[in-house]
């Protein structure tokens, strides 16, 4: 098996949590790690990521969409849905049905469709709310899987990711372990032979309830509470990200190497993926 992979979406695609000097946006992330397995399956294949952190499913759709189709993908990874369900305003439905939407055309192309869905956190009653979102979103994304004939990766189904390691500390993002779990969820679930090597995960040690109070206090302290402060002020990182792989590589040429030659472009005030046109 051999194509092109284009990933779309928000942080979960764009690799926030797993960083990395050597790669574009200094992160790597699930897909790039899915990329290089790729490659080494067959070296014809090729990759491009268009994901970008922050975005709402409106953004992913109406910036990342018809480039991703105008490359004429043979696979698709698409995960978007998750910062509209942070909104106090939710309206499910409505996100269901876009996303739906957005699915549809996807599939149209005849490109396989890889879908997630949201891990489900143990969450505190104070996010409970969240959490009943979360599942309806999740039961909807199974569903528009099944009769779309999408390949779906059941995020939330992962139990493992209960598992504290698996998560960087915002808690909201996958930690390197995180993504590189992802990854081989996604090749196996694409039936692509893979080398990567996953931990064995080590249950974390009982604590005492002042040692998680004192964690639960600094957590909302340095995450929680500047993440509501930008949300209230419409202040969002995505909006001055660029995408990690704009136009297609060749992952078996060395992303490493092929990042560097995108970095010496722009301090030459040039377009970060002039020096990928080649592919």
């Amino acid at each position: 098996m051999t194509g092109l992979l284009v990933a779309i979406g928000d942080s979960f695609t764009e690799g926030v949590g797993d960083p990395h000097l050597h790669y574009p946006n200094g992160l790597r992330g699930w897909p790039d790690r899915l990329a290089r397995q790729l490659g080494r399956a067959d070296r014809s294949w090729r990759y491009a990521n268009l994901g970008v952190r922050s975005k709402f499913l409106d953004q992913v759709v109406a910036d990342q969409l018809e480039p991703a189709l105008s490359m004429r993908p043979t696979h698709v990874s698409f995960a978007a849905g998750g910062n509209d369900l942070l909104s106090l305003r939710a309206d499910v439905d409505d996100i269901i049905r876009r996303y739906g939407a957005a699915l549809q055309r996807l599939v149209d192309t005849g490109a396989q469709v890889v879908v997630f869905t949201t891990f489900e956190p143990q969450a505190s009653l104070l996010l409970e709310p969240l959490v009943r979102r979360v599942r309806t979103l999740n039961v909807a994304v199974r569903d528009l899987a099944a009769t779309h004939g999408a390949v779906l990766v059941d995020h939330t189904r992962m139990r493992e990711f209960d598992q504290r390691s698996l998560w960087a500390p915002d808690r909201i993002h996958m930690s390197r372990q995180g993504h590189k779990r992802m990854a081989a969820a996604v090749a196996d679930a694409l039936g692509v032979p893979h080398t990567l090597r996953l931990r064995d995960l080590v249950p974390g040690e009982p604590t005492g309830w002042r040692h998680v109070a004192r964690t639960e206090a600094t957590f909302v302290r340095d995450e929680v509470v500047p993440l509501v402060r930008r949300r209230l002020r419409g202040e969002y990182v995505g909006d001055t990200t660029r995408p990690k792989w704009p136009v297609p590589i060749h992952p078996a040429e060395g992303m490493k190497r092929l990042a560097a030659e995108q970095a010496a472009l722009e301090r030459q005030g040039r377009p970060r993926d002039a020096a990928l046109h080649r592919t």
